[in-house]
């Protein structure tokens, strides 16, 4: 069986092969706990400190501010849920955006029902936060501001710098949610200007299950999850240590070749993106034009329904859908209401997603099998 061009890097990467030749000797020999006082202990224990120095080269920071999580939903959970306790006494008001992963929208939902105020601040066409909002949001009383770094359905990288800019001014702090932007585009926590920062392995080559947060010295972030004193006793629980040395491994690959594979991936997304256009007529690129994740394409037809398309392209092409199809209705997804598009796009948009084992190969399989799916009406 001919397996299909997989083209959802967003929706999660294969292992990177030195992943997991990392990975393997800790699956196998160094089976030891790191918290081991004994001969076993040692190498897991050098190992998880050398994953956390690996992470921490990716985002410019001190090992020290680098805590594994199971990945980047516990990643975002313990960074806002732990600022919510931290300055409850202060304010009880956090600011977000209407295109948050749910990973972020549901904590801050599970907030609203602690007696905690949210703000979701909408965007604009291209899914973007206009930055005058931001500032209009701020009360007295606003903890903390979280918008994602990169979007993951249509790719959209937000204006991180400035509004961390705005909450450091107001003295109030940040966090953004990376998990899609790290490997693609910059991540480096000094240049960004936040003071909390979610990472998820399996977004990166690294395997599903393992994360981190990065929480700016200082902090003094309450425990996630109580039990023994691991993770500088923020995050109880034996460590993952075969996991954690994965992340490590494609954190470091990802800070030597970022500019490489984002060389490539944009290549291969805009190929793809010129094929359609050039042979559909009723089609629409959704997202920022330029500030987008090289890797990205959120492309709607006109007259389509996603799931229909993908079901037609799937023994072929493997990718994703902006709306999901129940019984007789339709759910567009809450990125594409927020930015405004219109239900006859909505319903037919497919996000196509490249990534570094992606090939030119792939991609000119991929258009005519794509192409012959959207020329047929009412798919």
């Amino acid at each position: 069986m001919i397996t299909p061009i997989y083209l959802d890097f967003n929706g999660t990467t294969p292992l990177d092969p030195a992943v997991i030749k990392a990975m393997y000797p800790f699956l196998e020999t160094h089976f030891g706990n790191p918290s081991s006082s004994h001969w076993y202990g040692i190498v897991p224990k050098q190992a998880v400190t050398k994953a956390r120095e690996q992470v921490a080269g990716l985002l410019n920071c001190q090992p020290q501010e680098v805590l594994f999580t199971s990945g980047g939903t516990e990643s975002n959970n313990h960074a806002i849920i732990g600022i919510s306790r931290l300055l409850a006494d202060k304010g009880r008001h956090i600011i977000t955006s209407r295109v948050e992963h749910p990973a972020v929208l549901e904590v801050c939902r599970f907030l609203e029902t602690r007696g905690f105020a949210v703000t979701y601040l909408p965007v604009n066409e291209t899914g973007r936060v206009i930055t005058d909002t931001v500032e209009a949001a701020i009360r007295p009383d606003t903890v903390l501001i979280s918008i994602m770094h990169a979007n993951n359905e249509v790719g959209t990288v937000q204006p991180i710098g400035e509004i961390a800019g705005i909450a450091a001014r107001h003295k109030i702090l940040m966090h953004t949610d990376a998990a899609q932007s790290a490997g693609k585009i910059p991540v480096q926590v000094d240049e960004l200007g936040v003071d909390l920062l979610s990472l998820a392995g399996h977004k990166l080559y690294a395997p599903k299950g393992i994360g981190a947060l990065y929480i700016r010295d200082g902090i003094d972030l309450p425990s996630f999850c109580h039990g023994a004193d691991q993770e500088y006793g923020r995050r109880a629980g034996t460590e993952n240590v075969s996991s954690i040395v994965g992340l490590g491994a494609a954190c470091e690959i990802a800070a030597k070749q970022r500019e490489t594979d984002a060389v490539h991936m944009a290549t291969l997304r805009d190929k793809l993106q010129a094929g359609i256009e050039d042979a559909v007529q009723a089609v629409r690129i959704n997202g920022h034009p330029t500030d987008r994740l090289p890797n990205t394409l959120s492309v709607a037809f006109a007259d389509h329904t996603a799931d229909r398309v993908l079901e037609t392209i799937g023994l072929h092409v493997s990718a994703s859908a902006g709306a999901a199809c129940h019984s007789d209705a339709i759910t567009i997804s809450h990125v594409l209401t927020a930015m405004g598009i219109p239900e006859k796009w909505a319903h037919g948009t497919l996000r196509f997603s490249v990534g570094r084992m992606t090939t030119h190969n792939e991609i000119d399989a991929a258009l005519p099998v794509i192409i012959d799916a959207v020329s047929t009406p009412g798919h």
